[in-house]
């Protein structure tokens, strides 16, 4: 049965992607038609109008893909090996880490380019990451969900005003900066993707070979150090894979929230919590769900567009509130 139930989810979220990356690539400030879209992707060479507006919004729509995808996947990857449903990189300030570091980058170092901002993003990342996993396990009971929800919220607080101390005094630095720290896909380019890919690929793959020794730490420490199973170390390789896979798109699309709080969780509820499903799942529902923002954001904001950053935002908030009220954990 949960198998078939699996299946079933895995071709309903491969069909949504499809439709969202036809979606993608047909919608915005001049829209084409999916039968247009179609055929100008099997007639790229040509050169007419509708050929250009396809060609140019296909790097955009295929970073959404491996974004979002990465996202989703360093959500699960969080929610497993905080055993937390409300773990999120934006939650627990991870972002805000990454943002720093990248904002200090440019004012103190003049960084400019993605690969540079990419190393800058994963040192704050992981950075904030131990801190705010180290203030949640201080005092009983460990750390409780709601206690990472609460240091997250604190360090990203704290984090966010070092952000402004270091911006707002540099017009040049707060200029460069501030289109960044939306969150937004719709600068993308093919040198975006080659920068990109090798890092989703080593931390999907990474996230993969998990899974299993995952599944086990979901028992409790002492049921999966009783299993054989090297409790430090399987947390460690599952956190640095999902602070890589976040840093990274941070890095080069802003910190864009709530993806990887929504898509893990949703399929957790529909196939239940085994990790050799949920990641590949997360992967796929995660591009769709980045992909369906940044194309509403084009429709909500024509002629303009809203950051995809800002969609995703207004669809999360109801979400988390709905996880925490499910949640009902009663310690702090």
């Amino acid at each position: 049965m949960r198998d078939r139930r699996f299946l079933l989810t895995a071709a309903a979220s491969i069909m949504l992607l499809l439709f969202c990356v036809l979606a993608s690539i047909a919608c915005g400030s001049k829209s084409v038609g999916f039968p247009t879209v179609i055929r100008s992707l099997f007639h790229l060479g040509e050169e007419t109008f509708e050929n250009n507006v396809v060609q140019a919004r296909i790097p955009r729509t295929v970073f959404g893909i491996l974004a979002g995808a990465s996202l989703s996947v360093s959500g699960a990857l969080m929610q497993a090996v905080t055993r937390n449903p409300i773990a999120d990189p934006s939650i627990l300030g991870v972002n805000t880490g990454a943002s720093l570091f990248v904002v200090c980058g440019i004012a103190f170092f003049h960084i400019s380019k993605g690969s540079q901002y990419i190393w800058l993003a994963f040192a704050g990342a992981a950075a904030t990451a131990v801190l705010v996993y180290g203030l949640a396990s201080i005092g009983g009971n460990g750390a409780t969900p709601i206690k990472l929800a609460l240091a997250g919220a604190a360090a990203g607080t704290a984090l966010q005003s070092l952000v402004n101390t270091v911006m707002l005094p540099n017009n040049q630095v707060m200029d460069q900066f501030r289109f960044w720290q939306t969150g937004n896909i719709g600068g993308a380019s093919w040198t975006d993707i080659r920068l990109l890919a090798p890092y989703f690929v080593i931390g999907f793959v990474v996230s993969i070979c998990m899974a299993a020794p995952l599944n086990t730490l979901a028992l409790g420490d002492e049921a999966a150090t009783g299993l054989g199973l090297n409790v430090p170390l399987t947390r460690a390789f599952a956190s640095l894979a999902g602070v890589l896979l976040c840093a990274s798109t941070t890095a080069l699309a802003g910190p864009i929230s709530f993806v990887g709080l929504m898509v893990p969780h949703l399929f957790r509820l529909v196939i239940g919590p085994d990790m050799k499903k949920i990641l590949p799942l997360s992967a796929v529902g995660g591009a769709a769900l980045l992909l369906f923002a940044d194309t509403m954001g084009r429709i909500l904001g024509s002629p303009g567009e809203l950051e995809s950053g800002i969609v995703t935002a207004l669809i999360g908030a109801p979400v988390f509130i709905l996880i925490i009220r499910k949640a009902k954990v009663k310690s702090l």
